[in-house]
């Protein structure tokens, strides 16, 4: 038996299988995922690598081939449709495919088990109470005391016992070696999840929730689910329709797997699933420690659990059974893996959906265009959500020009509308949210006269400001000398806005001095617990206005939230992105929808200096269609996904000189691979960040309708790269239709 190994090294000239020999002794005992030793290179020195497949004719001379040495020590082996899931990765995203099984692996090796012993008590009552009686007359208190305990339960736990009854190993191996007692090692699990004794009160479904929870479970049944988008407005339930999809795939013995955007939102979510699924839910997220990941992949593989929620690497849990993998908040950025192969997980949940005849449910108020755009191309079914839960109404919205508030002598960050709206509801005593969309912070210039936003005439972004007075297109590298009155109306307002998180905190403490201020972000939500002791204490209204960027607007829910303020709504809109308006309209719709979910009604004030911007008109009337329709033909027009598809190249290396000649050489070769094809090619241009610890950078976009013809260009691009020399000392990744700009 010949097994087809891939080598735990991570390079390009040895992406491929080598074979090797089973010896007879591991025969039976080796499957595809296992991990081997086994010699490699000329001085056959012992390397790890991975079976990917066995055969029992060898390719080559039979005599001339090595063999496996053994196992790897305290290896876990990868399922074997983790392994086919790495092989699409590797085709579909780039890299080895080492960087893609170490990818779905989810953990690398065995950790030591947690052990708890027991001690249990060997004699009847009958002989405990002589043995005792003999004890108390010898004077022997420690021993009378633990004969004792073990009269009155016949097991104990060996640390309780020394702990609380004040007693040495010794006393305990005098009474085993007088068989009055036994010691038992028993290994036990660690679970991060503590099981809630509340129970879940019966849920009441609207109409809507009850359609698209039947639709899936007759798929289900049926033996056909497949991917859904559940589409519903802030506050319309869909967690609990997620629960009852979950519910019919668990109780018909298969299991399920929850994706949520960011580990700030687990805790919430988690005690909604413990509450139905009790201790058959775990979670992952890297605060675990190595020991506690391992016991959860463990128990999800041994079929003790029915439920794993967690972030992007969840999705790779070994679960034998899958029946359902969902995807909360589908629109989110953090979906997209930042290291090689660089996934998403939406299509790479699809694609392991497929593999083992699951189903996949995305959820979202504000769906990616990719989802909605799959929906329109009959690829996934539309599930509509358009009612709240309690059929509370949304929040009104309006929106400030502040431009205007400039024409009025008002230089504040804050406009006099959301002023008087944060007095009124201090003295109503609800809670005011104050949202700064932080995102690319003085990044672009805009006039704060008329709101005009200096752009690239080549690729509708704006230009983005550097220090030393230059502004410079991070897509196809044009740049222009920096300006100092608006093109458009000649006043002097124009320049990088200017305001923290901080800046808005001390304002609004001069301005409300009587109101208690809590502020998040970065800086204040450092700590391990931070994150849950601010948003606890905001939901115990223990503070009146809670000020933050994005992560305050992602799905809580505070009831006596009756007024949301978003500073600077447009500042989103002008990173040099083309998914700009798409951020800015979902990060408007999430903070919207914060306000009102009560019984009191909610009222949102976006403030911005181009109000007339389509995102922000679809935002402040919850109009995602409409959104749709308008930022699609901007994607149509330019080319960008999911109207085509995206390829970045980026390139990295110590040395510029040798950067910019591979960078050059690439393009030439690129605009090579398929003339007949209409293969758009844009850049080499420097990133945002053009250095980074040292590494000079330099981003190639190529663009096409077909993703196979992107993916055709990038094998030929690495054959390319892998053959020349040149590009020895230049790292080079490839990123499909990217979500970050680099």
């Amino acid at each position: 038996m010949y097994a087809e190994i891939i080598i735990d090294i991570t390079h390009e000239k040895l992406d491929r299988t080598f074979e090797y020999k089973v010896p007879e002794e591991l025969e039976g005992t080796l499957a595809v995922g296992s991990s081997v030793l086994v010699p490699f290179g000329n001085g056959d020195k012992v390397r790890t690598g991975f079976i990917i497949g066995f055969s029992e004719k060898s390719s080559f001379d039979p005599a001339k081939i090595k063999e496996i040495r053994g196992k790897a020590p305290k290896s876990v082996r990868i399922e074997e449709n983790l392994v086919a899931l790495a092989a699409w990765m590797k085709e579909h995203y780039g890299g080895t495919m080492i960087q893609a099984l170490k990818t779905v692996w989810p953990v690398k090796k065995q950790e030591r088990p947690k052990e708890k012993r027991i001690i249990r008590r060997t004699v009847t009552e009958e002989e405990g109470r002589e043995w005792l009686a003999l004890f108390q007359r010898k004077n022997q208190k420690a021993r009378a005391r633990l004969l004792e305990a073990l009269l009155e339960n016949e097991e104990l736990d060996y640390g309780w016992i020394l702990r609380k009854l004040g007693l040495t190993a010794s006393v305990v191996r005098a009474l085993e070696e007088m068989q009055i007692l036994t010691v038992d090692t028993e290994t036990v699990w660690r679970n991060p999840v503590k099981a809630s004794e509340e129970q879940m009160k019966q849920i009441e479904y609207t109409t809507e929730q009850k359609e698209a929870i039947r639709i899936f479970k007759e798929d289900f049944q049926r033996g056909n689910p497949g991917t859904y988008l559940l589409y519903g407005v802030t506050g319309s339930g869909k967690t609990e329709v997620y629960m009852e999809m979950i519910q019919s795939v668990v109780q018909s013995g298969r299991q399920a797997i929850v994706l949520i955007p960011e580990i700030a939102l687990t805790y919430q979510t988690v005690m909604r699933f413990v509450r139905v699924f009790g201790n058959r839910v775990s979670i992952m997220n890297s605060r675990l420690s190595a020991g506690e990941r391992y016991d959860q992949m463990m128990r999800a593989k041994n079929g003790e659990i029915d439920v794993m929620i967690g972030p992007r690497s969840a999705l790779f849990t070994p679960f034998e059974h899958l029946g359902l993998i969902v995807i909360d908040e589908e629109h989110e950025t953090t979906y997209k893996s930042e290291q090689v192969p660089r996934y998403h997980a939406r299509e790479t949940a699809i694609e392991r959906a497929r593999i083992e005849g699951a189903g996949v449910v995305l959820g979202s108020a504000t769906p990616s265009l990719e989802a909605f755009e799959g929906c329109r191309r009959g690829q996934y079914r539309l599930l509509r959500l358009t009612q709240r839960v309690k059929k509370q109404k949304m929040a009104e919205v309006s929106v400030i020009d502040m431009r205007k508030e400039l024409q009025k002598g008002n230089r504040s960050i804050l406009s006099d509308c959301l002023r008087e709206k944060i007095e009124d509801r201090l003295k109503r005593r609800e809670q005011v949210m104050l949202f700064l969309n932080r995102r690319g912070f003085a990044g672009f210039l805009s006039c704060r006269s008329c709101g005009y936003v200096v752009k690239c005439p080549h690729c509708d972004v704006s230009l983005s400001w550097h220090r030393g007075g230059r502004m410079v297109c991070h897509y196809c590298g044009y740049e222009e000398p920096m300006i100092h009155t608006c093109p458009s109306c000649g006043s002097p307002h124009i320049g990088a806005f200017k305001a923290g998180t901080q800046q808005v905190e001390d304002l609004i403490r001069k301005e409300f001095p009587e109101a208690k201020v809590l502020r998040m972000d970065l800086d204040t939500t450092r700590g391990k617990e931070s994150y849950e002791t601010i948003l606890s204490s905001f939901a115990d209204q223990e503070a009146d206005i809670l000020i933050g960027t994005q992560m305050i607007v992602k799905g809580h829910d505070f009831p006596n939230v009756t007024l949301v303020g978003v500073l600077a709504a447009d500042l989103s809109l002008y990173i040099s992105d083309y998914r700009a308006a798409e951020r800015t309209f979902a990060l408007l719709c999430q903070a919207a929808g914060r306000a009102g979910r009560g019984d009191l009604p909610g009222e949102a004030v976006i403030q911005s200096y181009n109000p007339e911007h389509y995102s922000i008109q679809a935002a402040a009337r919850q109009d995602y269609e409409a959104f749709f329709a308008e930022e699609m033909k901007f994607r149509t027009l330019m080319g960008y996904p999911p109207a085509a598809h995206l390829m970045a190249v980026l390139m990295t290396s110590e040395d510029e000189a040798l950067l910019n000649k591979g960078a050059y050489y690439l393009k030439l070769f690129a605009g090579r691979i398929r003339t007949d094809a209409g293969l758009e090619i844009i850049g080499p241009a420097s990133p945002a960040i053009g250095k980074v610890k040292d590494q000079y950078r330099k981003v190639l976009y190529l663009k096409h309708e077909d993703y196979r013809v992107l993916t055709e260009a990038k094998d030929k691009m690495e054959q390319y790269i892998e053959i020349n020399e040149g590009f020895q000392n230049i790292r080079i990744q490839f990123d499909f239709d990217p979500v970050q700009t680099f």
